[in-house]
């Protein structure tokens, strides 16, 4: 683990609307204000941070984005270019660029909000630790606790998430159970139960075959043909429910799978190889002495 610094400026767009200003600043805005709240926005605010080589995630800065009522746009989506410095603690500074997509929604009608995405969600700098290469992988913007891929921003306010990322090695998948969910809050069935799996490498991952189980019978699942992770991407795995948002997997039994003591979740490739295991309550070996 080192501490590195972070911080951002917003160099470009891919648009010239009227009011623009702050290019090549941490806050940039634009728009003819069409309300009392002023001209719409981005801001990037980076900080210090702790971070790893070993795909676990950090925040790499905070993203606002200033959603007021504006007017004389000349298109309703358009991107805006991130430069993010990072500043590690042996003094050595990189800078990883990222695009944001704009979709500057109509004020009415039954989805008012605005929405932001990555067209990628991998830089194209990289950086080499140790004779190793790696580049940034943004994981998502977090909100509320939730990692999501597109940023729904709603009107009349200045709203913000955690942009969550991850040094990961270029050129590679890299896929892992994140975590397992073993106790479900419906009732008897623990149908909401669900393993999580990403994609912590910068390349796509063909799963299709690989089998997700813990060594009991009727706690195999088997991913269809045609299913890929993509950099960054998160799936889960349910007992028994359908959430199209996560990828839509589910074993379909009307049963809890995941034993609430403890348990080891492995996820296997085609040949039978343990690619990623997860174990939790009693099955999580003992701390050293």
């Amino acid at each position: 683990m080192s501490t590195a610094n972070t911080s951002g400026s917003w160099p470009s767009m891919s648009t010239t609307p009227p009011n623009l200003s702050g290019l090549g600043t941490d806050h940039v805005t634009w728009g003819i204000p069409a309300g009392g709240g002023g001209k719409s926005g981005y801001i990037f605010r980076g900080g210090t941070v702790e971070v790893q080589l070993d795909g676990t995630e950090f925040t790499l800065g905070t993203f606002t984005h200033e959603n007021f009522p504006i007017q004389g746009m000349p298109q309703s989506q358009f991107d805006v270019d991130l430069t993010v410095q990072v500043v590690f603690e042996d003094g050595t500074r990189t800078n990883f660029s990222f695009r944001f997509h704009h979709n500057e929604t109509p004020n009415v009608g039954p989805s008012p909000e605005d929405e932001v995405d990555l067209p990628t969600f991998i830089s194209p700098e990289t950086v080499v630790v140790d004779g190793t290469e790696y580049a940034v992988l943004i994981s998502g913007f977090k909100q509320n606790g939730v990692v999501v891929r597109k940023f729904i921003s709603p009107e009349n306010g200045a709203n913000s998430a955690d942009v969550v990322a991850m040094f990961a090695r270029a050129g590679v998948p890299d896929v892992h159970i994140s975590t397992v969910r073993y106790k479900g809050g419906v009732k008897y069935t623990q149908a909401d139960e669900y393993v999580e799996i990403v994609n912590r490498g910068t390349a796509p991952a063909d799963i299709s075959g690989w089998v997700l189980g813990a060594d009991d019978a009727g706690q195999d699942y088997r991913f269809p043909p045609g299913t890929i992770l993509q950099p960054g991407q998160r799936i889960k795995v349910y007992t028994n429910e359908v959430h199209p948002e996560s990828g839509g997997f589910n074993y379909g039994i009307k049963r809890p799978i995941w034993n609430d003591k403890g348990d080891t979740a492995k996820l296997r490739d085609t040949g039978g190889t343990v690619v990623s295991e997860y174990a939790y309550g009693d099955r999580v070996p003992a701390a050293q002495p």
